[in-house]
């Protein structure tokens, strides 16, 4: 496998609806062969957007895409057999069973898998018999899921994969993909739960108002957050008496009252000497809380930060 390869490239991708609403304003990212790579974003940050054009069901305003080397749109006739997608909603007719409706879709399928197999690897083969109508919102997204595997294909799309999973079906799924993955299947994923990100993805990218805000792997994209420490004092000390933050690698700080809440890109280092210095002082730091930064709250802090520059 040529982890080298980019299966999907994406330059300076621009779409603009009637009306002149730019929902993609020039993004451009790549997706190695083999990786899975997450989408992310706000509500009406271009996510689905973005994706309806990889998947060839528009053309762009502006800009280029290639998915295994073709123009997922124009030639559609080639890319589509060797892809999968998975929408946010499958819409089949709810009177077919399970076994039916996957039936029916691989008979539209090049080269499908047998419909049973599928339905085993998403954990409904014992749910043939049940009509659509009758599953649980969590079982329609693993037939969701089915249907885009039928086609063993080499690029798949999914399209908010875990919504209405419970926690064992979305780790069921997890586990699911990251096997896909090893057996050579690129995956583009959106999703709105930044853990699924943090777990699942290799790189990824944060869109805001239509641009990349941020994209790498979840460290990277993390790192550029500060983790936190925060503390409450005992009466009769003050964050005046505290070492000099700068020189803890302190880069801002907050009180409440008598909390104190530090940020910091040192957090070993912080943390060292402000529990080296209370220990010292003979001062109790109580409700001690010491984190690092996460995916969500580098998600929130582009939103807050792309919101005040807008």
């Amino acid at each position: 496998m040529n982890t080298d390869e980019h299966v999907i490239e994406v330059t300076d991708l621009r779409r603009v609806y009637g009306g002149g609403f730019e929902a993609v304003r020039g993004i451009s990212f790549s997706v190695a062969r083999g990786e899975i790579f997450a989408l992310l974003g706000t509500n009406g940050a271009g996510k689905t957007s973005t994706v309806e054009l990889l998947e060839g069901l528009a053309r762009p305003t502006e800009g280029r895409i290639r998915v295994l080397g073709h123009d997922p749109h124009t030639d559609r006739a080639v890319v589509r057999p060797r892809t999968g997608v998975m929408l946010q909603e499958g819409g089949f007719p709810s009177e077919l069973t399970v076994g039916e409706t996957a039936r029916m879709w691989a008979g539209c399928v090049s080269g499908a898998r047998p419909p049973l197999e599928v339905l085993e690897l998403v954990g409904l083969a014992r749910r043939t018999g049940v009509r659509v109508k009758q599953l649980s919102g969590g079982e329609r997204r693993r037939l969701d899921l089915a249907l885009a595997l039928l086609g063993d294909p080499e690029v798949l799309f999914l399209d908010e994969p875990t919504t209405g999973l419970d926690a064992e079906g979305r780790r069921d799924t997890w586990e699911l993909v990251r096997a896909l993955r090893e057996g050579g299947t690129t995956v583009l994923l959106t999703t709105h739960y930044l853990e699924e990100a943090e777990g699942l993805a290799d790189r990824l990218a944060i869109l805001h108002e239509g641009r990349v805000a941020a994209e790498g792997t979840p460290d990277e994209v993390t790192a550029a957050q500060p983790s936190r420490i925060s503390f409450e004092l005992p009466e009769g000390w003050f964050v005046g008496d505290l070492p000099p933050l700068g020189d803890l690698g302190v880069s801002g700080h907050e009180v409440d009252g008598r909390v104190v809440r530090l940020r910091t890109h040192e957090l070993q280092r912080a943390a060292t000497g402000l529990l080296t210095w209370a220990e010292r002082a003979g001062v109790e730091l109580r409700r001690l809380d010491v984190r690092s930064a996460s995916l969500e709250e580098a998600f929130l802090g582009i939103a807050a930060r792309e919101g005040v520059a807008a």
